[in-house]
């Protein structure tokens, strides 16, 4: 029987790993998706086929349209997509606005939002039933930042996200009858490197306090919240926000 096959958007870091990983132990062929560290990658593979299950690493830059392109046509040689986890994303750095410049705009919402539109895009093709595909799962990752407004001095990075919540909506009532759930799922403060933009994760575990559970999340529980979506147990849930934010 062939496996399913989930791509990973950011799929070497963070909670992009973790997914990954949780998504080789359930039984699907993960295509870890990278940018450039094909090292990182390649030890979130090794880990896989270490616990039993199966996956590649593939490059692609997903702020960049021919790349996006040239990693779907690489995963088709393994079979049909059934699972799109669009996971990659930046801060964008931490500013006030009146020092946002261009060029930090155009690749945090490069990245951010028009790469994930573009994913979709490659991914509808593939998985609606309009097109003869089978049907799929289209996972979003948004931010709890889209409904606060983000933290101080990264409103840029909330827009970015508040974008794909806009997005979520608008698709899921596009696709739904053609056999693809869409939902987004929006962290809180996760303990990952990505905090690296803003002082790191010491700074965030002082925030710790502002947070409803007094903690902040760990990547494996918003990773188990994607797994789960995945799955057939979620099959009604579409167009759906899922918010892993500790009450935040």
């Amino acid at each position: 029987m062939t496996k399913k096959i989930m791509l990973v958007t950011g799929g070497s870091r963070g909670i992009g790993a973790q997914i990954s990983l949780l998504a080789g132990k359930a039984g699907y062929l993960v295509a870890v998706n990278y940018a450039s560290n094909q090292v990182e990658a390649d030890k979130v593979v090794q880990s896989i086929k270490a616990a039993g299950g199966d996956a590649f690493a593939i490059q692609a830059n997903c702020g960049k349209e021919a790349d996006i392109v040239r990693m779907f046509k690489e995963i088709d040689k393994h079979g049909p997509i059934d699972t799109l986890v669009a996971n990659a994303g930046i801060i964008g750095g931490q500013m006030p606005v009146e020092e946002i410049h261009e060029a930090q705009l155009k690749e945090l919402f490069d990245i951010n939002v028009v790469g994930v539109l573009l994913c979709t895009r490659e991914a509808v093709k593939r998985m609606s039933t309009a097109h003869k595909g089978k049907g799929g799962n289209i996972i979003l990752m948004s931010s709890a930042a889209a409904r606060t407004g983000g933290i101080l001095q990264e409103a840029h990075y909330a827009a970015s996200k508040g974008a794909i919540d806009s997005f979520c909506l608008g698709i899921s009532k596009e696709v739904g009858k053609q056999g693809i759930r869409v939902v987004a799922v929006r962290p809180g403060l996760i303990r990952t490197d990505i905090h690296d933009a803003h002082g790191g994760v010491k700074v965030i575990e002082e925030w710790a306090s502002t947070i409803p559970m007094g903690r902040v999340g760990d990547p494996s529980e918003v990773a188990k919240t994607v797994i789960w979506l995945a799955s057939p147990e979620a099959s009604y849930i579409h167009g759906s926000f899922i918010d892993v934010a500790g009450g935040r």
